[in-house]
C-alpha cells in the first residue's frame, strides 16, 4: 500500500486530488461543520496601513507574526479574500433609521444613485481554522463530478456535538480577537453567503432556524450549483442551465529570495490595486474604456508548524547543504557551489534567530481565483493582467493547467488541500509582511456616507458630525486646508446630513459663501434659512429674541454689554452704561422686551446724555452691522431653536486683534464685535439650554481664524468644544491656518475628526501632521502637497486625508452625489446674488468626474 501511494504522488494523483467534495452539515456563527470535520470561521478586521508610520506598521507586523507562531501552531488553517459588491439599496432602508427631517427619502435616492454608478466593492477577511475531525466521519465512496459541485450530508449534529464545537471556536476566537486582526465569529449568514457566492447561486439566502443553524433543505439549496471544468477555467452555470460565469484558478510558483514591506513583500494585501483594461465593444466609445479593478479572491491554505517541527526540518536541509559541500570538495576540483554555501549559512542563520526570538516555519499554499461575468476573453484579460503585475514584483504566477476542477474544490470552505505539489516554506514574518489584512480604513461604522476611500482598498467613508455625543465622546470636527480646495463644500455636505437627522444647525458664515447651503437645503425640504446683514433682517439677531426660554435672564446683562460695545467712546467715557441698563431693566419689566425699544425709551429720556445715548444708537441701528442686532425687526424671527439649518451671513466684518485697545476700536470693529457677540450669547446659550439637551446641534464656523483673533471668540469655541458632549452639541470649524487652531489646547483636545486638505508652507504642513496624527518629515510634508492634485497636477477638489475618532488615517474623497447639487453647493456668490447664493465657484470633484457629470445630464 505505501508503495502504490509513493507511486501516486510521484504521478501527482494521489488521494488528495481525487476526494469527494466536501459535504456540509450544518452551519453555525462561527462553524461550518462537514462529515468529516468541523472548522471554526473568523471575520478578520483591517488595520490602516497606508498612512502608518514606520514604528507602528514594525510592531503590528511583529504582533501578527506572534499570533501566527503562538496562537495558530499547528492549526489547518484557510484564509479567504472576499470581494462584496456594494448594495446600494441598503443604504435606502438605512435611511429609515439615520434619518427624520425634510425630504430625506429623496436625498437618499441621490445618494444611492451615485453608489450605484461608483459600484464600490467591500472587501472581506475570513480565516478558517479546522478545530475538530468528527467522530462519525464518513469516508468518501466514490469521487463524483464536479457536475454535482458540493454535496450535503445526512448526517446530523447533536447538541451536544454543537456545544463542545462552538466552545472550541469560541476559545481560540479570544485569542484572535486580540491580535492585530481583531477577528470576531462570522456569523451564519455570512457563512451561507460565502458557500453559496461560488456558483453564483441567485435564491435568497436562508434563515437560520432557532438555534440559529442552517442544516437539512436550507443548506442544500446553498449549494445546487453547477460547475463545469475546463483546461483553463471553470464555468459556473444558473439554474436555468445558462452559463452565469467563468472563473480561473491561478497559482502562485515562484518568490523571490528577499521581498521588502512596505513594497512588494505585500502581496496579499496589494490585490486591490490590481486593474485591467476591457475590450471594447460596438457600444463602446473610445473615451468610454477606462482601467477597471480585477479584485483577484485570494485562497491560503498554510499551517503554522511547532518550532521543534521546524528546527527539525531546518536542520535536514542544513545538514543536507553540508553533506553536499563536503563531498564537492573531495573532488578534484574542490569548488562548491554558491548556492549550496548560501543555503547552508541562511539555514544556520535561521536555526539561531529561531532559538532565540518568536519565529517559526509556516507552509502555505497560495491560490488566486479570478472571475468575470462578462465573458470567457474577459476572463483571460483579467488573468493576463493578474499575472503580469506580480510579475512586476518578482512573483511568478499562472494559470493552472488540467487542475481547475481540484483547485477550484481546493478553494471552498471546508474542503482540503488537494494540490500539495506547489507548497512554500517561509517564516511567519515572511507571511506576516504580506499584510493581508493592511490597506485602507477610516470613518464612523454607520451613518451618512460622505464619500470613498482612495488608498490601496476601496470602500465608502461615512462620518456623522453628531455622533459624538451618543458614543460619549468628543464631538468637534476641523476642516483644514488652502482656499480652494474643497473643504467649505465638503463641510455643507457633512451639514446637510446633519440636518436630515433632524439637528439644529447654525452655520456662522464669516465669508459668505455658504447660501449654497440653504438652497440646497430647500430644495431637498429641510427648515433652511439664510440670514445676510442689512436692514432687510432687522431684529433677527436681537438678543432679547435670541435668549428666550431659560436663557431668557442673561438677556439683562447680555444686551447692555452689547450695547456698550456699539457705543462710542466718549459716551462710555460719560457713564452711558448706567443708564442703558435702567432702560433694560424697564423695558424687560414691561414685557415684550426688544433693543430696538430700549433705544426708544433711551432717545424719549429728558435727561441730555441718556437721549445722547439712544441718538448715536438709534443712527448705528440703521447701518448694515447694526441693523440684525438692534434695528427694529421688518417681520418674524427666523432664527428659532427647532431642527433645521440656519447660515447667518456677515461677510466684511473686521474684528479687533487681541492687542487692539478698546479706545481704538474703529466704529466698523465696534459693531462687527457687537454683532458677533449676539450670535456667540445665542450659541452658548442654545448649547446650554436644559430643555433643548435632547435636540441634536450643530455649530460651523468656517474660516474660524475670523473668530480665534479675539479673546472672546476663543473662549466661545473653546467652550462649545469642551461642553459639546454634555449638551449634545458638535462643532465644526474650517480654517487655512493650522498653527492657530493649535494654539487652542481646549478645541484641539476635543477633535474627535480631522480633514486635512492641502497646503503648501513646511510649518503649516507640520502643524497640520500633527493635527491628523500623521509623523511629522519630508514624506508627510510631501503627501500633504500632493492630497490636493491629480495625476495631471490640476486641482483636485475634495481630496483630502481624514483622521477618524480612532485615530486613524487614510485618503479620501468627498463625493457630491449629483450636478444639481454640485451646482447648488457652489461657493462664490454671483455679483447678481438675487436669489440664495449661488454661483459658479469651485467644486468638490476632480476634473474627470465632473466632466463625467455633466455628459450624464446634458
Amino acid at each position: 500500500m505505501k508503495i502504490m501511494k509513493g507511486i501516486a504522488r510521484f504521478l501527482g494523483v494521489d488521494g488528495d486530488r481525487s476526494a469527494p467534495p466536501p459535504r456540509y452539515v450544518g452551519l453555525a456563527d462561527g462553524l461550518v461543520i462537514t462529515e468529516t470535520h468541523a472548522e471554526a470561521w473568523y471575520l478578520l478586521g483591517s488595520s490602516n496601513t497606508d498612512l502608518m508610520s514606520e514604528a507602528a506598521r514594525d510592531a503590528e507586523q511583529d504582533q501578527a507574526s506572534s499570533a501566527l507562531a503562538r496562537t495558530l501552531a499547528g492549526y489547518d488553517c484557510h484564509l479567504k479574500i472576499l470581494w462584496s459588491p456594494l448594495n446600494a439599496e441598503d443604504y435606502r432602508t438605512e435611511a429609515e433609521t439615520l434619518f427624520s427631517a425634510g425630504d430625506y427619502a429623496a436625498w437618499a435616492d441621490l445618494r444611492v444613485g451615485r453608489l450605484e454608478e461608483l459600484e464600490l466593492p467591500t472587501r472581506m477577511l475570513l480565516l478558517g481554522v479546522r478545530i475538530s475531525e468528527r467522530a462519525n466521519q464518513a469516508k468518501a465512496r466514490g469521487s463524483r463530478g464536479v457536475q454535482d459541485a458540493l454535496g450535503i450530508g445526512s448526517t446530523s449534529v447533536s447538541q451536544k456535538e454543537l456545544a463542545r464545537l462552538d466552545a472550541l471556536a469560541r476559545r481560540l476566537g479570544r485569542q484572535l480577537e486580540t491580535t492585530p486582526w481583531k477577528a470576531q465569529p462570522a456569523t451564519v449568514e455570512l457563512l451561507a453567503w460565502m458557500i453559496a457566492r461560488e456558483q453564483r447561486r441567485g435564491t435568497p439566502l436562508p434563515a437560520p432556524d432557532e438555534q440559529g443553524m442552517i442544516t437539512g433543505a436550507k443548506l442544500a439549496q446553498l449549494t445546487r450549483g453547477r460547475v463545469l471544468p475546463f483546461p483553463d477555467h471553470v464555468r459556473v452555470l444558473d439554474q436555468r442551465g445558462e452559463t452565469a460565469g467563468w472563473s480561473a484558478v491561478l497559482t502562485m510558483d515562484g518568490f523571490p529570495e528577499e521581498m521588502e514591506s512596505p513594497g512588494p513583500g505585500e502581496w496579499l494585501r496589494s490585490v486591490a490595486e490590481i486593474t485591467y483594461v476591457p475590450e471594447l465593444t460596438d457600444d463602446d466609445e473610445p473615451g468610454d474604456i477606462s482601467a477597471l479593478p480585477v479584485n483577484p479572491e485570494p485562497s491560503v491554505r498554510f499551517k503554522v508548524l511547532h518550532k521543534r517541527d521546524a528546527l527539525k526540518q531546518i536542520d535536514e536541509i542544513r545538514r543536507l547543504a553540508k553533506e553536499q559541500r563536503q563531498s564537492a570538495a573531495k573532488h578534484s576540483a574542490g569548488e562548491t557551489a554558491q548556492e549550496i554555501e548560501e543555503t547552508e549559512e541562511t539555514m544556520t542563520s535561521l536555526s539561531r534567530d529561531m532559538k532565540r526570538e518568536d519565529v517559526t516555519l509556516l507552509e502555505d499554499h497560495p491560490r488566486l481565483i479570478v472571475s468575470s461575468d462578462v465573458s470567457l476573453e474577459d476572463l483571460r484579460s483579467r488573468c493576463d493582467a493578474v499575472i503580469g503585475f506580480y510579475g512586476g514584483i518578482g512573483i511568478e504566477v499562472s494559470v493552472a493547467a488540467e487542475e481547475q476542477r481540484e483547485l477550484w474544490l481546493e478553494a471552498q470552505p471546508g474542503d482540503m488541500l488537494r494540490v500539495p505539489d506547489l507548497m512554500h516554506t517561509r517564516t511567519v514574518g515572511a507571511f506576516a509582511g504580506s499584510w493581508f489584512w493592511g490597506g485602507a480604513s477610516v470613518g464612523d461604522d454607520t451613518g451618512p456616507v460622505i464619500g470613498y476611500l482612495t488608498g490601496s482598498t476601496p470602500g465608502v467613508v461615512r462620518n456623522d458630525l453628531t455622533g459624538g455625543s451618543e458614543r460619549g465622546d468628543a464631538t468637534t470636527t476641523a476642516f483644514i486646508g488652502r482656499s480652494g480646495r474643497g473643504k467649505t463644500t465638503a463641510m455643507m455636505l457633512s451639514l446637510l446630513d446633519s440636518g436630515f437627522r433632524g439637528s439644529f444647525v447654525l452655520a456662522l458664515d464669516f465669508k459668505g459663501d455658504m447660501g449654497g447651503l440653504v438652497s440646497a437645503g430647500q430644495r431637498y425640504g429641510l427648515n433652511a434659512h439664510l440670514i445676510e446683514t442689512g436692514s432687510q433682517f432687522a431684529g433677527v439677531a436681537d438678543l432679547f429674541t435670541l435668549l428666550s426660554g431659560e436663557s431668557a435672564e442673561r438677556a439683562q446683562t447680555e444686551v447692555p454689554a452689547q450695547l456698550g460695545i456699539a457705543l462710542p467712546q466718549h459716551l462710555r467715557m460719560r457713564g452711558a452704561e448706567t443708564p442703558i441698563q435702567s432702560a433694560v431693566n424697564e423695558i424687560i419689566a414691561e414685557g415684550d422686551p426688544a433693543t430696538w425699544k430700549v433705544i426708544e425709551r433711551l432717545r424719549r429720556s429728558p435727561d441730555e446724555l441718556t437721549r445722547e445715548t439712544g441718538d448715536a444708537l438709534y443712527e448705528l441701528s440703521l447701518t448694515g452691522l447694526g441693523a440684525p442686532f438692534m434695528g427694529k425687526p421688518v417681520g418674524a424671527s427666523l432664527i428659532t431653536p427647532t431642527p433645521g439649518i440656519w447660515v447667518v451671513q456677515v461677510p466684511g466684518i473686521t474684528l479687533p486683534s487681541p492687542d487692539d485697545a478698546r479706545d481704538d476700536w474703529s466704529v466698523h470693529q465696534r459693531l462687527s464685535v457687537a454683532l458677533v457677540h449676539s450670535l456667540l450669547a445665542y450659541g452658548i446659550s442654545m448649547a446650554g439650554r436644559k430643555d433643548l439637551r435632547g435636540l441634536r446641534k450643530v455649530v460651523a464656523v468656517p474660516e474660524v481664524h475670523v473668530l480665534t483673533a479675539t479673546r472672546e471668540g476663543s473662549s466661545f469655541l473653546q467652550y462649545i468644544a469642551r461642553v459639546g458632549r454634555a449638551l449634545h452639541t458638535a462643532l465644526v470649524v474650517d480654517t487655512q491656518d493650522p498653527e492657530s487652531l493649535a494654539s487652542l489646547t481646549g478645541l484641539v483636545e476635543q477633535m474627535t475628526t480631522v480633514f486635512g486638505f492641502q497646503l503648501t508652507t513646511g510649518e503649516q504642513q507640520d502643524a497640520m501632521a500633527a493635527l491628523l496624527d500623521l509623523p511629522k518629515g519630508p514624506h508627510t510634508r510631501q503627501l500633504i502637497q500632493a492630497i490636493g492634485v491629480d495625476v495631471t497636477q490640476e486641482i483636485r477638489h475634495g481630496h483630502c486625508i481624514m483622521r477618524d475618532r480612532r485615530f486613524s488615517s487614510a485618503t479620501v474623497q468627498f463625493d457630491v452625489p449629483s450636478l444639481e447639487m454640485l451646482q447648488l453647493l457652489n461657493t462664490t456668490p454671483k455679483a447678481d446674488s438675487g436669489g440664495v447664493g449661488t454661483g459658479q465657484g469651485p467644486v468638490s470633484m476632480s476634473k474627470p468626474e465632473y466632466s463625467e457629470y455633466q455628459e450624464a445630464n446634458a
